[in-house]
Parts: structure tokens; sequence; C-alpha cells
């Protein structure tokens, strides 16, 4: 990870219950989730790659690992945003994600930008 403020990303989620892919009854609970990746360093970097921990309730983990995100390879030069939506499923009706990015800057610094951890919750399952 780069410490220099040059290399600065920053990312934002927000995960929602689809209701309509789940089925409690068989313990499966689908969810999305809206990402909002902004570099506000002051070089341009290229989103190589993607890591996910996700755990459930259960504390069952599973990595997902992957070029891009969403087949794109998203290029933001400072100040620019990039945003998806993508979606996760799981065993229990709460659980968490986290992760990062693997950024390339113009400048050839690699460095990986933190996605801070995230609920995944049945709306009445949190109070």
């Amino acid at each position: 990870m780069s410490a220099d403020p040059k290399h600065e990303i920053k990312v934002s989620v927000q995960s929602f219950y689809i209701k309509e892919q789940s089925s409690p009854e068989d313990d499966q609970y689908v969810f999305a989730y809206k990402v909002n990746i902004h570099n506000t360093g002051t070089v341009a970097a290229k989103l190589i790659s993607r890591h996910w921990i996700i755990t459930d309730s259960d504390g069952k983990t599973q990595e997902v690992s992957g070029e891009g995100v969403i087949g794109e390879q998203p290029y933001l030069s400072p100040g620019d945003h990039f945003e998806y939506t993508s979606g996760t499923h799981m065993d229990t009706p709460v659980g968490s994600m986290q992760g990062s990015y693997q950024m390339l800057a113009d400048d050839g610094v690699k460095f990986d930008a933190e996605i801070p951890a995230f609920s995944l919750a049945l709306p009445t399952a949190l109070h």
C-alpha cells in the first residue's frame, strides 16, 4: 500500500438485500452492493484487480480475487469517480465484506486501495 497521498483512492460501499432472489427457507440470502471508487490523489491510476473477503455470521469466509471489476479495469484521473453494482450470496442473513483493489499509477507505482468493511444484512436482522 502506498503511504504517499498522491496515490490515494477512497472507496465507499452501500449494500442492499435482494429479497426476490433470496430463499431464507433454504438459507440463501442474496445481496447487492454499490461501490464508488474516487481518485483523491494527484496521479492517475488504473484498477488492475480486486480481492474480496466475505464473512457470514457463522464465521464462514469466502475469498474472491480477479482482474478488474464487472469486466472492466477503470482508469481514474485525479478527481475521477467510477461506480458499479455487483452482488454476492451467503448462507446466513447477516455478514460482512471487505477487501482491496490493486492499482497501478501512471508513475509506475503499484498500490492497494482499501475497501472498508461493510455489513450485509436483512433489513430486520440488525437493530
